[in-house]
């Protein structure tokens, strides 16, 4: 992504008291809950002549299953609402800290803080220990704002990552795009060189090795960006059972429609648009091909209808 974003960590950003209305929180998903704080910071900011900024975490694995977005996912995701400024704590150089030491020297000191905006079910400090409630108490007595984003629903329902999660767990894509104010659930990464088994086969595949949370194995009509240009395909994520089933993870493998260059070591970002069907291991080679074709007319009907083909 081409966005302006200023990275900075504890050590290195400049000191300037009370300047900045910071953000706070990990924001892994970057759904609408999210996108409200971070309208609500650059809102505070520009009333009051300050900087918007996040502060977010490296080195935290919410789940076994790993985060929603890798780090750079995120800052981009960060940098399309507008806020240019992103402060990077270490999860494991503050995950001990009392919530009081880490309000007066990682809020009011390094991040310079006049105003904080977070979610209502924001927690800091050593074992999650403060809550809102005790940042706002701790705001009070140090004269720094705090404003405390009420959570946002959607059918009835908290949106939260936890939703994500379990959304994409399902294959359900279009829910979690719903989430995020219609932007879909990607993948992003450099080109590995492959088996290269689907080329001989006729469909050349752009392989991209998972190193986060992975959805539901299986088939998705997919949107493809590389570089300024955009492409349609069907991508399988999952093991790839019938050309190496005891493969050491999961790999997120594009059949790009209309597409055969050689983009090895080309950063590229996967939308997933549809799922299609779960992950399956086919008798062989002949059956395999038949499915993949099968899967094409499969996402060119949906892609089709729902307009992406205009």
């Amino acid at each position: 992504m081409n966005y302006d974003l200023r990275i900075h960590y504890p050590d290195t950003l400049p000191f300037r008291p009370e300047s900045r209305v910071v953000a706070l929180g990990l924001f892994d998903g970057m759904h609408l809950g999210h996108i409200e704080i971070m309208k609500k910071t650059i809102k505070l900011a520009k009333a009051a002549g300050l900087t918007p900024m996040v502060q977010t975490f490296t080195g935290l694995h919410k789940t076994e299953d790993g985060l929603l977005y890798t780090y750079r996912e995120r800052c981009d995701l960060i940098a399309s609402t507008g806020i240019q400024d992103v402060l990077v704590l270490s999860f494991n150089d503050v995950r001990d800290m009392a919530p009081e030491l880490f309000f007066d020297d990682m809020l009011r000191i390094r991040a310079g803080a006049a105003c904080v905006v977070c979610g209502d079910d924001y927690t800091f400090g050593a074992k999650g220990a403060g809550k809102p409630d005790l940042l706002k108490k701790l705001g009070k007595e140090r004269d720094i704002g705090v404003r405390i984003v009420p959570e946002l629903d959607l059918d009835g329902k908290r949106i939260s990552t936890t939703r994500m999660r379990e959304a994409l767990g399902r294959g359900d894509v279009a829910e979690v795009a719903r989430l995020c104010g219609g932007r879909p659930y990607y993948y992003s990464g450099r080109v590995v060189r492959g088996k290269q088994e689907g080329r001989k086969m006729g469909f050349p595949t752009a392989n991209v090795v998972v190193d986060k949370f992975c959805v539901k194995r299986g088939v998705y009509a997919s949107r493809i960006t590389i570089g300024h240009n955009t492409f349609f395909g069907v991508t399988n994520i999952g093991r790839r059972p019938t050309i190496e089933n005891d493969a050491p993870t999961d790999i997120v493998e594009t059949y790009i429609f209309d597409f055969d260059e050689d983009i090895y070591g080309v950063m590229i970002k996967v939308e997933l648009l549809e799922f299609i069907r779960p992950e399956k291991s086919f008798s062989g080679r002949e059956e395999l091909i038949q499915n993949v074709e099968k899967n094409k007319a499969d996402a060119m009907k949906y892609l089709s209808e729902s307009g992406y083909l205009e």
